[in-house]
């Protein structure tokens, strides 16, 4: 074929076939998967989080978001799902004992373990590395294998006692089909709650409406009684010609002239109560008597007076 050194090319040197799909390393997708947050592709660290559909992200990356939509980030399409913090759950982890870090073998002369988890399961004591299927509870947010839910089937959680159904069971990493059944609760729970919302808004405009009603009815009785009231009063009340300005007024019904003759002996009997005098009591003594000016003692004679002219001043 005219090469030189005598060599024969070879078929698939000279032809060009289809390109070989490129495989993906397993390990490095699962340590991507369950090492790394989700949004800002760094080392997940205390307190991490979830979405409803199942990813791991660091809280400060998801409170950076929301603070901030705008900002451009490599993988924001992960997080669109997510309206404000009420859409995340904390996580309830447990720490792997064997875990160590990723520098424990700084020199290199010992084996090390890539498939290591930092958490485990607190009822079998799978590690969470990928290998196993974990789940997480809506309810309080401890996280489990599923080995763990199908071996122990109970109604409570292994960890915290609180109570909770198979709807709040999240799989967390799972596959595509799982995170589609995942999205598609999301949409119902989000739906179903602004239902609520919607007939909650309507119960209280309800309500208000018919508070507002009683409010005017009794605003429009009050005023239908203020006016006898007022004819009582200046029914009862002489003008400066004495009767010609009695004679003008309307006289006032029975009710309303019982109910201002009670006003009136309420009123006289409290200006009564208020106006009484120390000096009136019995059951005081008259040197208690004498500390106040009512007494005879404090009163000044006609030649203790002041002159209208002069004004001297009250010195004893």
């Amino acid at each position: 074929m005219g090469c030189d050194g005598g060599t024969i090319p070879k078929r698939h040197e000279l032809v060009k076939g289809p390109k070989k799909a490129v495989k993906v390393d397993k390990n490095a997708e699962l340590a991507a998967k369950w090492k790394y947050c989700a949004l800002s592709q760094e080392k997940l660290r205390r307190p991490i989080v979830s979405c409803e559909l199942g990813r791991l992200y660091n809280k400060d990356a998801i409170i950076e978001y929301l603070l901030d939509k705008t900002a451009e980030r490599p993988n924001s399409e992960a997080v669109t799902h997510i309206r404000g913090i009420k859409d995340i759950k904390e996580l309830n982890l447990t720490d792997n004992p064997e875990w160590q870090g990723e520098r424990s073998n700084t020199k290199g002369d010992r084996y090390e373990d890539m498939h290591c988890g930092m958490f485990i399961c607190p009822v079998v004591g799978l590690e969470m590395n990928g290998k196993h299927r974990f789940c997480y509870l809506q309810t309080c947010g401890c996280v489990f294998s599923d080995r763990a839910l199908k071996e122990v089937k109970t109604e409570i959680c292994h960890k915290c006692g609180d109570p909770f159904s198979q709807d709040n069971l999240v799989v967390l990493n799972g596959t595509k089909e799982e995170v589609e059944k995942l999205r598609g609760k999301m949409e119902e729970r989000r739906v179903k709650a602004k239902t609520k919302k919607s007939k909650k808004s309507k119960n209280v405009e309800t309500v208000s409406a018919a508070s507002g009603s009683k409010e005017a009815a009794l605003e429009v009785n009050g005023d239908e009684s203020v006016p006898n009231g007022i004819e009582s009063s200046t029914a009862a009340v002489a003008g400066p010609s004495g009767s010609s300005s009695s004679s003008k007024l309307k006289p006032p019904s029975s009710s309303s002239s019982s109910s201002s003759a009670a006003a009136t002996a309420t009123a006289a009997a409290a200006a009564s109560a208020i106006k009484r005098s120390v000096q009136e009591m019995e059951g005081k003594s008259e040197a208690f008597k004498s500390l106040f000016t009512t007494h005879s003692s404090a009163k000044r004679t006609k030649d203790q007076t002041s002159n209208w002219v002069t004004h001297t001043p009250y010195h004893f």
